[in-house]
Order: C-alpha cells, then sequence, then structure tokens
C-alpha cells in the first residue's frame, strides 16, 4: 500500500531510484569496455514506466496486507536487456563506449531532473506545512 507521502511524491521519487539504478548498470558497461565477450545491458525504458503506471510499486504487485504474497520479476525495474551492438567486434565485447557514454549522459541529465522535481515537492510540503 502507498502512504500519503507516495502519493505527495507522485512518480519522481520512483524515478530518481531508478535513473540511479541505471546509472549503475551504464558504468559497469563503460569499465567492461574492454573485456572479452561482456554482454551490455540496460533498461527498456517503456517497461519501466509501464510498471510503475500499472499499478506496481518497486517491482512488486500492490498488496492490501503485509501477509499476502508479493509477485514480482527481476527486481524493482524489471529485467535487464542485452544491448544489441550496431557493429561487431572480434573479442565478443557488445561495448559500443560512445553509445554507452552517451546514454549515461542522458540518465545523469534526467536523474538531475526527476531530483529538481522532487526538491520542489519538498520545498512545496514545507511552505504547505508552514502555512506559506
Amino acid at each position: 500500500m502507498s502512504s500519503p507521502l507516495d502519493k505527495a511524491f507522485g512518480i519522481s521519487a520512483q524515478a530518481l531510484a531508478f535513473r540511479s539504478q541505471r546509472s549503475s548498470v551504464l558504468a559497469a558497461n563503460i569499465a567492461n569496455a574492454e573485456t572479452p565477450d561482456y554482454l551490455a545491458r540496460d533498461y527498456d525504458f517503456n517497461a519501466v514506466l509501464e510498471r510503475a503506471v500499472s499499478g506496481y510499486d518497486n517491482g512488486k504487485l500492490a498488496t492490501s496486507d503485509d501477509g499476502h504474497i508479493t509477485v514480482g520479476s527481476g527486481g524493482a525495474f524489471g529485467e535487464l536487456q542485452y544491448r544489441i551492438p550496431t557493429k561487431s567486434s572480434e573479442t565478443g565485447n557488445t561495448v559500443e563506449e560512445e553509445i554507452e557514454q552517451a546514454a549515461f549522459s542522458e540518465n545523469s541529465l534526467r536523474y538531475q531532473t526527476s531530483l529538481q522535481f522532487l526538491n520542489g515537492t519538498i520545498r512545496s510540503l514545507k511552505l504547505a506545512i508552514k502555512g506559506e
């Protein structure tokens, strides 16, 4: 079940958590750019968004009681997908550094945006509590 704070923050808190997790995955891809047979991975954003808006809470079906069995697959944001490379590699590595770096930069920018939305919500809540 969601708390009143979850409702107040909306999807911003989940977006921030997703962006943080995705940063780790993209950083691992970049770090393993020279590792033979390493397969680059990433999340399918559309699938993650669909889960977030269709009643999932951190990758689990919503339940009305703590004793209910939760069903979730692939962790909080679904299954990691393998990235399909645009060029072949002799070592079997599918990391394309320029693509990974661009994805990492975009993800960082979106993380900052999610953080700003969340900060704005917190500021608004503080003003409402103070009665200003």
